[in-house]
């Protein structure tokens, strides 16, 4: 997972949407990308998972980092100033150790090296909705706080985004405006 610093563009900034399943995070990534005119990175699990014909492991989450990981660093070189990660390897990490017990050390290392300009948290106050991927419904306040003392732990920059999609968009914008 190595990066070549060569490669990578120093001006561009990047904001990671984080928090717990089904909190609108790749919609608000979505939305952040149009609003900004430039690209996002769309979780890589889900595609992942996805194309898997057995239940992911504990390995498939060191695959899926590699893979987010890979596609960030493809779509840095694209973005027009600013890149929207939907997701990163904390929330690979948390769900690692969730659900495994451990986090693979090679993720830990991500973690402590990669760079990130602000992280968006999404609350979960939108509505629940079923997804094949989404597995724990009544465990997204614990996952919230989980996010949030981890984001506070690591010393990260980050803003809470909740409300409605009008309030959350603008939450985000504004914060995103304050690091450009």
């Amino acid at each position: 997972m190595e990066k070549d610093d060569e490669s990578t563009d120093k001006s561009v900034k990047k904001v990671v949407v984080i928090g717990p399943e089904c909190t609108g995070k790749s919609t608000l990534s979505s939305k952040l990308a149009e609003h900004y005119n430039t690209c996002w990175v769309k979780e890589y699990a889900r595609q992942y998972i996805d194309e898997l014909d057995r239940p992911y492991e504990a390995d498939d989450l060191l695959a899926i980092a590699r893979g987010q990981l890979a596609n960030e660093d493809k779509l840095e070189t694209k973005a027009n100033g600013l890149l929207i990660c939907d997701t990163d390897l904390i929330v690979i990490k948390i769900w690692s150790e969730f659900k495994y017990g451990f986090c693979h050390e090679e993720i830990l290392n991500e973690i402590r090296t990669r760079r990130y300009d602000l992280y968006l948290l999404t609350h979960i106050d939108l509505p629940w909705e079923q997804d094949p991927q989404r597995e724990n419904p009544h465990l997204r306040s614990y996952f919230y706080d989980l996010f949030k003392s981890t984001l506070q732990e690591l010393n990260l920059p980050f803003m809470e985004v909740k409300g409605e999609w009008p309030e959350r968009k603008q939450t985000a914008i504004k914060a995103i405006d304050k690091i450009l």
